[in-house]
């Protein structure tokens, strides 16, 4: 046989194994389902589909492992792979490799929105993005509290101790050094309620949250009214609604939708400093 016709083949064959992975996943047996892929994948190692399709039972069966190993070969293949940098993030997250895993997940989450902003995976990839980055600021706000508190603690006692040594070395004068320590501990205190306050939730500005939603901004864009909207949402709008501005209304075309640059990236600050911001209530 030819090696173009033999390669049809094969591709032929392996595109009917996938069918019947996908068929045995449906039915979740997933073991089968590896099995069919993994036949595949031996005859046709290049097809990245083949290997996130592996990586989605390898998922349902809760072997991580596997999962980044084949997540990583599909990126290999194919680095536009939102499924691929999806669950590979979900893997390095189980690892409790926040850094890494919150990366991979805005990666698919970028990916995602450039080729369906409306599907259902990237409201996944957010919800799974952004219960990461509450999980590492949950983390280092710990962390960071505890330090605080030790020091606080230090202080205080160093404080206090010299007021005893000044008390025992002079004489008269005990109410003034007295209300003079108190001040000090006020003005301690003062000091570490400042330096707690990025991790005190407050209420999040009205100009970063959708005006349908009530949500905190994740895709702004802007109308020529001048209106900013969640992408998704106003996309859902004109399509189920009517071709109109729901505030405004003013006639208003998907194609007129501009990215709101500069929301974006206050929401970015606002986020990086008040990590509580991403709890998914």
């Amino acid at each position: 046989m030819p090696p173009i016709v033999a390669s049809s083949a094969m591709a032929k064959q392996a595109e009917q194994l996938k069918q019947d992975g996908n068929n045995y996943f449906q039915k979740n047996r997933f073991g089968a389902a590896i099995d069919a892929y993994t036949e595949a994948i031996t005859l046709c190692p290049n097809v990245p589909i083949y290997w996130t399709n592996r990586a989605l039972c390898h998922r349902k069966c809760n072997d991580w492992k596997r999962v980044e190993e084949d997540c990583r070969r599909a990126i290999q293949l194919d680095n536009s792979s939102v499924k691929a940098h999806y669950m590979l993030g979900l893997a390095l997250l189980q690892k409790e490799q926040y850094a890494d895993g919150v990366r991979e997940l805005a990666k698919a989450l970028d990916l995602g929105r450039g080729a369906n902003p409306k599907s259902y995976m990237v409201e996944e990839i957010w919800q799974e993005l952004a219960k990461a980055k509450y999980l590492e600021w949950d983390h280092e706000s710990s962390r960071r509290t505890w330090e605080l508190n030790k020091l606080k603690e230090a202080c205080e006692s160093a404080l206090k101790e010299k007021h005893e040594l000044d008390c025992s070395q002079m004489e008269g004068c005990i109410d003034d050094r007295s209300t003079s320590l108190v001040k000090q501990l006020d003005a301690l205190g003062r000091v570490f309620r400042k330096a707690t306050e990025d991790d005190t939730p407050i209420e999040i500005p009205n100009y970063l949250c959708c005006k349908v939603t009530l949500d905190i901004f994740r895709d702004p864009v802007i109308t020529p009214s001048g209106v900013t909207y969640e992408r998704a949402v106003i996309l859902d709008h004109l399509q189920k609604v009517g071709k109109f501005d729901p505030v405004t209304r003013e006639p208003l075309r998907a194609s007129q939708l501009v990215p709101n640059l500069a929301i974006k990236e206050a929401v970015h600050a606002f986020l990086d400093k008040h990590g509580w911001a991403y709890r998914m209530d």
